[in-house]
């Protein structure tokens, strides 16, 4: 029986690909050889629910950034990268020490809390990292039944402000967390970013220096869907093939996830796309700094900018390039590049930054 023609004039395209913004890096598009692998990983009967040649040879290419003992378990999205993550960590009654500014306090809807039924324990910081001081500001309480027992450190790399941990950094977190019984949590939705901004291989700053798994992007970083849970400490987890089902990210058709991460993993497509993205946040920085009433907050370190600039020229800027508020009420401003952003588009931004002070 052959397969239906597919009616390729039946779709329209409804957006014009020569607009960028500088909103999220989720707001671009797949690279095209992320396309052509999905394309190659089309056609036939593959086994479901993670049993097909591309998850199995996606273990391998895990292996080869993360250790002989890593093991990838494929998923929809970050949110559920990280709520799994949380949950394969703790007890029912465990809690979660990370940044006030943490991604997974701030931007998750309260998904850990109200999917993993996972108690937050966060702690303010000035750039978005934490450290063994600052964590011992939770890390109390193991048998005090009236509070929730803290078991995991979770740190973001890259750090929701654009901040990057260095090897040692994360070392000293991990020896702290351990030593308390904690184990390590590392949101890597920008991993990447964080190893070309250190131009250091990822094994480098997670199992090199003691963390236990690990939620690893793809879509901010030119898939089109799909992150993973790389479990690096096989005596940290368990049940994580039930968690996953229970959490509903279990995809049936897995081999499309784990194609992108193949395509993304297996040579160096990863380190070029984040590469570029950097860059690209190193020049927008580079611009705005010449540009009188315009304040960086944070140094650059990936591909975020974050600036304080008056809100009615905010308001008027958005209205060329899309863009968010990070703290309205202080003006403060979030600007991100994603690996298809061109030094066009940034000098583009840049002249419409400073027609917009001027006025």
């Amino acid at each position: 029986m052959n397969p239906p023609k597919t009616a390729f004039s039946q779709a329209r395209r409804h957006h014009d690909p020569e607009i960028r913004g500088f909103a999220s890096d989720n707001y671009a598009g797949a690279h095209p050889e992320v396309l052509a692998a999905l394309a190659l990983a089309n056609g036939g009967h593959q086994v479901a629910y993670g049993e097909d040649a591309y998850t199995e040879n996606l273990q391998r290419i895990i292996r080869s950034h993360f250790g002989a003992t890593a093991e990838a378990f494929p998923v929809f999205n970050g949110t559920g990268a990280n709520v799994v993550a949380l949950q394969a960590v703790t007890d029912r009654w465990g809690a979660v020490i990370c940044a006030e500014s943490a991604h997974i306090n701030v931007d998750e809807g309260g998904a850990p809390e109200r999917m993993g039924g996972l108690k937050l324990l966060t702690v303010p910081t000035p750039d978005g990292k934490l450290t063994p001081e600052l964590i011992d500001r939770q890390a109390y309480g193991w048998e005090d039944e009236h509070r929730a027992m803290p078991q995991v450190v979770s740190i973001a790399q890259s750090t929701e402000l654009g901040t990057v941990y260095t090897p040692d950094e994360i070392h000293a977190i991990c020896e702290h967390a351990h030593a308390h019984g904690m184990k390590v949590h590392v949101d890597g939705s920008r991993l990447a970013n964080a190893a070309a901004s250190l131009d250091l291989p990822m094994r480098t700053f997670t199992n090199a220096v003691g963390v236990d798994i690990l939620s690893l992007g793809g879509t901010k970083n030119g898939a089109l869907f799909g992150e993973a849970v790389v479990v690096i400490n096989q005596d940290a987890v368990s049940h994580m093939k039930h968690l996953r089902k229970l959490s509903m990210q279990l995809a049936s058709k897995m081999r499309f996830v784990s194609v992108q991460l193949e395509a993304l993993f297996a040579k160096d497509l990863w380190l070029r796309n984040a590469r570029h993205s950097n860059e690209m946040a190193q020049r927008l920085a580079e611009g705005v700094r010449a540009v009188h009433g315009v304040e960086l907050l944070h140094p650059v370190r990936s591909n975020a900018v974050f600036a304080r600039l008056p809100h009615d020229v905010s308001e008027r800027l958005q209205k060329r390039f899309r863009f968010y508020f990070w703290d309205e009420a202080a003006g403060d401003v979030r600007w991100m590049c994603a690996f298809d952003t061109t030094e066009e588009d940034v000098d583009a931004f840049v002249a419409a930054l400073k027609e917009e002070m001027a006025r």
